[in-house]
C-alpha cells in the first residue's frame, strides 16, 4: 500500500480503476467517516489517520450498529442504504488488497425503501390537456405526441426513437423498441392516429434529410430531442392551466392507471408497458386500491367519520 492510508488507497481505486464521478466518491467518503466516527468514537470532522489499522479487524456487530446507531437518529432508508453500500465497497477493497480474509459488511442488509407511488393525472385532467387548438405544425405534433404517450403508454426513450415506419395506419399500432431492446406492438387508439395523420400532413414541410424517417422533429427539422419534448409537455401543461407539472412519464403512469382500472387486467397491462417482470406492473394495483379506498370512505355510511356529536 505504500504510504497511503487505506481510505485514501480506496478514494484512488474509485478514481482511476472504477472511473466513478468526483460526487459519487465524495458520499462513499462521507459515509465511511460517519461510520468511523461511531466505530472509533472519533469527533465529527477529526482525521481518521490513526483509525488507519483500526479498520482491518472491524467486525460484522460494529456495522452493524452502526446502522442501528444511524436509524434511530432518523436517517431515511435510502440514506441508510447508500452507507451500507460505502462500507461493503469499502471493505471489499480492503479484501481485494488482502488486508482482510472476508468482507465484514457482506451479509447486512439495509431496510427496506418505500416504493414512491408514481403520480398519475386523473381522466378530466388528462381530456382537458389534450384539448388543445391544434391550428398550426407544432401544436399538432405536440397534440400527436401528447395523444400517442397516453394512447399507448410508450416510454419518452421509444417516443423519440419512432420512425414513421413504425406506425402502422392499417391496424392502428405502433412498433415500439423497448429497454433491453426487446420489441412490442401496442395498440394506439381512434384519437391518437387522428393525431398523427394530422401531424403527418405538415411533418414533409419541417423534415431535413438528416432526420431520415424521424416521426417528430423540430422546427429546424431534426429529430425531436427528449428534452424538447420535456419542455413541450411542461409549456402545454401551463398553457392548459394545469395544477400539476405534466411531463412524459405522467401520462405512462395515467395511460397505466386507467387501463388498470377499466379492465383488472394486469397480465395485459404488464405487455403493453412492455415491463420485463410483474413486480413492477403491479405497483399500479396500490394506486387503484388507494382510488377504491377513496370512493369506499366517502360513499360507505359505516366507514364516513363522524363530524361531531
Amino acid at each position: 500500500m505504500g504510504q497511503l492510508s487505506w481510505l485514501a488507497a480506496f478514494e484512488r481505486y474509485l478514481h482511476s480503476e472504477r472511473q466513478l464521478s468526483p460526487h459519487t466518491v465524495r458520499n462513499y467518503l462521507y459515509e465511511i467517516h460517519r461510520a468511523a466516527e461511531i466505530i472509533f468514537s472519533q469527533p465529527k470532522g477529526a482525521s481518521l489517520d490513526e483509525c488507519n489499522e483500526g479498520w482491518l479487524t472491524v467486525n460484522r456487530d460494529q456495522l452493524q450498529a452502526v446502522l442501528s446507531k444511524l436509524h434511530r437518529q432518523g436517517l431515511s432508508p435510502r440514506s441508510l442504504s447508500l452507507c451500507l453500500s460505502s462500507l461493503k465497497q469499502f471493505f471489499d477493497f480492503l479484501a481485494r488488497e488482502q488486508a482482510i480474509k472476508t468482507n465484514p459488511a457482506k451479509t447486512l442488509n439495509a431496510p427496506k425503501q418505500a416504493k414512491p407511488l408514481p403520480k398519475n393525472m386523473d381522466l378530466d385532467a388528462v381530456t382537458h390537456l389534450l384539448d388543445i387548438d391544434a391550428d398550426d405544425p407544432l401544436s399538432k405534433r405536440d397534440k400527436a405526441i401528447m395523444e400517442l404517450f397516453y394512447s399507448s403508454g410508450l416510454r419518452l426513450a421509444e417516443l423519440a426513437s419512432l420512425d414513421v415506419a413504425d406506425i402502422d395506419f392499417s391496424q392502428n399500432e405502433v412498433k415500439v423498441m423497448g429497454k433491453g431492446s426487446k420489441q412490442r406492438v401496442v395498440p394506439i387508439g381512434k384519437m391518437a392516429i387522428e393525431a398523427i395523420n394530422h401531424w403527418c400532413d405538415c411533418r414533409s414541410a419541417l423534415v431535413k434529410a438528416e432526420a431520415g424517417d424521424a416521426l417528430f422533429v423540430s422546427q429546424q427539422g431534426k429529430r425531436l430531442s427528449h428534452r424538447s419534448i420535456q419542455l413541450r409537455m411542461n409549456k402545454w401543461g401551463q398553457e392548459q392551466a394545469l395544477s400539476a407539472k405534466v411531463h412524459p412519464h405522467k401520462l405512462r403512469h395515467s395511460f397505466a392507471t386507467h387501463m388498470l382500472e377499466s379492465s383488472a387486467d394486469l397480465r395485459a397491462v404488464q405487455e403493453l408497458l412492455g415491463h420485463a417482470n410483474l413486480s413492477t406492473t403491479q405497483i399500479y394495483t396500490s394506486l387503484d386500491f388507494q382510488h377504491l379506498a377513496k370512493v369506499y370512505d366517502g360513499a360507505h355510511p359505516r366507514a364516513k367519520k363522524a363530524k361531531g356529536k
